[in-house]
């Protein structure tokens, strides 16, 4: 043994000494292993048997950074058990599946009481007398039970500690931040601010509504035993994404890494430039070597998942004081602590928080339409001689619905194309994955806007409950249409008999017969604020999102009267419209706190493809 080494061993030892049983750190050196490395290996594996630091050894032979003097990262939380516990990771089963994963979602539900910080390996017993004495010295007054109040703002959700109770944690938090500082020689920053327990964070905000309904099913007066737990991170792959091997894979080339089912693999985003697409490099924390290998082997893994946890403290008046070095198992012999009723001030504060409910306004272009793929002269293409429909290329659609005056009707309201079709479901198919609630849709009276309504509402399995309200007021600027009128659009007896699920009770701000030919600018802009705050109006008690399926002038004309704006210069409004793509979103929300709209993140992604120009096969023929 070097004198270095030596020199750490003694330091550890003349800790245990008086103790009965060899110390863990003894077995690895009596197994061979050196001081310093047998030390990263208990801390690595949170000191809980001599066989799984030797193991974690063993599998870190070649890992280059074996010798390096890099501590873990240390943290205390405070976690609840038992039937809180269990409400709680049902919400996040709930949650991640009806919103998606958000911040929340990467860690444990708990309450942050210090963050990270350093400690070198052979002082990490010292951390856990650490606990133990503020632990034994809060005990005593440690509340029975948690008060936590909901709070939910545009992108939070979780529980706060209110009142005296809170100000015991900190104190907690405190204490042990002194005793780890005297005892372990570290500096640690207790958490002084609100104590919380996060339940969402940085998530869309349209899914605000839905993670409030599933937070109010959890019940803070729920039995729980709350338990202080010691974990600790690789401080070095702190901002590295955390994937989980799904397969095992045997490595073709000396640069790849072996995996197997689930093993963890830290992934820098920033260096990914040696990897072909498909693969990734990465580090394992099995091994701690790096290389290559098949990112179609994995999973996205929660950022807790790679902490190990080292020692807990279970605050329960009923427990034997000896029992606490395994907190976990302290917790099923001696039951649980049942809470209280919650104060009235704090139960009629939630009953508040819960009206708390959004309204949202989603703002959608249609489809792309058959002209804007076969021009002006679409109609002649696909006509017979004698007025029928045929499709001549496969982006036409299938089939026309019938119309009084025939197919000469659909000149200058022309239907989506086969593409448009595609598109709008694939929309539909998004905003069902997405989790919003679509609780009324509206639509220009163009086919267009109302084949793109039917279509998203049939993806989102809406299309027999909600009923689509043609509002003319939301019509395309009519000095854009074609010709001295106005087109002759379908009625709602011609769209009910084409099997379009439209509303014949709706009374629409503006008639069909009511929109003037080549109206100015101002005229069009006023009849979309008009319109809008119609269908605002007629939404009252409609939490929810309401969809407005229209053109894509109205992304501008019908969300700038909800957010207060004045119009555009007709000029910039042109501009702007140009480029708007088929299915173009946006999406305003209503902040009733502060009285207003805003426009926020729409739920889904945007579309983008490329174009297919015809193809005919003539010009291929040998000869010609």
């Amino acid at each position: 043994m070097a004198a270095g080494e030596t020199q750490l061993y003694a330091k550890v030892s003349n800790k245990h000494k008086g103790r009965s049983t060899p110390s863990l750190l003894d077995t690895l050196l009596g197994m061979g292993f050196p001081a310093h490395t047998a030390l990263k290996a208990l801390a690595a594996t949170g000191r809980k048997t001599a066989e799984e630091a030797s193991d974690w050894l063993r599998c870190h032979r070649n890992d280059p950074s074996l010798d390096d003097p890099i501590p873990q990262e240390y943290a205390l939380f405070l976690c609840p058990t038992g039937p809180l516990l269990e409400k709680l990771e049902e919400f996040w089963k709930d949650s991640k599946r009806q919103c998606a994963k958000n911040r929340a979602h990467e860690v444990f539900p708990h309450i942050t009481l210090c963050d990270f910080f350093t400690c070198e390996d052979h002082k990490v017993e010292c951390l856990y007398e650490a606990l133990k004495k503020a632990g034994d010295r809060i005990l005593g007054s440690f509340p029975p039970t948690v008060p936590l109040v909901l709070y939910s703002s545009i992108s939070y959700l979780g529980f706060f500690v209110s009142d005296s109770p809170a100000d015991v944690i900190r104190e907690f938090a405190m204490m042990f931040a002194t005793e780890a500082s005297v005892l372990a020689d570290c500096t640690v920053k207790p958490c002084t601010k609100q104590l919380h327990l996060t339940l969402a964070h940085k998530f869309y905000p349209h899914h605000q509504r839905t993670l409030e309904q599933l937070a109010r099913a959890i019940h803070p007066s729920l039995s729980c035993q709350w338990t202080a737990a010691l974990y600790s991170r690789d401080m070095r792959f702190v901002h590295y994404q955390t994937l989980r091997a799904l397969f095992q894979y045997k490595p073709q080339n000396v640069d790849e890494l072996t995996l197997s089912p689930g093993d963890y693999i830290f992934v820098d985003p920033t260096q990914q430039e040696e990897a072909s697409k498909g693969w990734v490099i990465g580090i394992s924390q099995r091994t701690g070597c790096r290389g290559f290998l098949p990112e179609n082997y994995t999973e996205q893994a929660s950022e807790s998942d790679t902490w190990v946890k080292h020692r807990t403290y279970t605050f329960s008046l009923a427990m034997d004081l000896i029992s606490r070095k395994d907190g976990e198992a302290s917790g099923r012999r001696n039951g649980e602590l049942h809470a209280s009723q919650m104060p009235r001030g704090i139960s009629s504060i939630q009953a508040l928080q819960a009206t708390i409910a959004r309204r949202s306004v989603l703002v959608v272009r249609h489809g792309e339409r058959v002209d804007q793929i076969f021009g002006k002269s679409w109609l002649q293409q696909c006509s017979t001689p004698d007025g029928k429909y045929y499709r001549p290329d496969l982006n036409f659609p299938y089939s026309l619905p019938r119309r009084s005056n025939g197919i000469k009707d659909f000149e200058n309201d022309p239907p989506l194309s086969s593409c448009g079709i595609f598109q709008s479901r694939m929309a539909g198919e998004a905003l069902l994955d997405s989790g919003i609630r679509v609780t009324s849709v509206f639509t220009s009276p163009a086919l267009r806007c109302v084949q793109t309504a039917k279509h998203i509402l049939e993806e989102l399995k809406l299309e027999k409950k909600i009923k689509i309200r043609v509002e003319p007021g939301i019509f395309e600027w009519t000095k854009w249409e074609s010709g001295k009128t106005t087109p002759t659009l379908m009625t709602l007896d011609e769209l009910k008999e084409a099997d379009f699920n439209v509303s014949t009770d709706y009374r629409p701000a503006f008639p069909l017969a009511s929109l003037l030919p080549a109206e100015s600018y101002d005229e069009y802009v006023d009849r979309c604020a008009v319109s809008v705050q119609h269908i605002i109006s007629t939404c009252p008690q409609d939490v929810g999102v309401i969809l407005i399926v229209s053109h894509g002038s109205a992304l501008d004309s019908c969300t700038r009267p909800l957010l207060g704006l004045p119009p555009r210069d007709s000029g910039d409004f042109a501009q702007l419209v140009r480029k708007i793509p088929s299915l173009g979103m946006c999406f305003c929300e209503e902040n009733k706190e502060e009285g207003k709209w805003e426009l926020v993140n729409p739920p889904v992604k945007t579309l983008t493809h490329g174009s297919n120009s015809a193809f005919n096969w003539r010009n291929w023929l040998v000869g010609r």
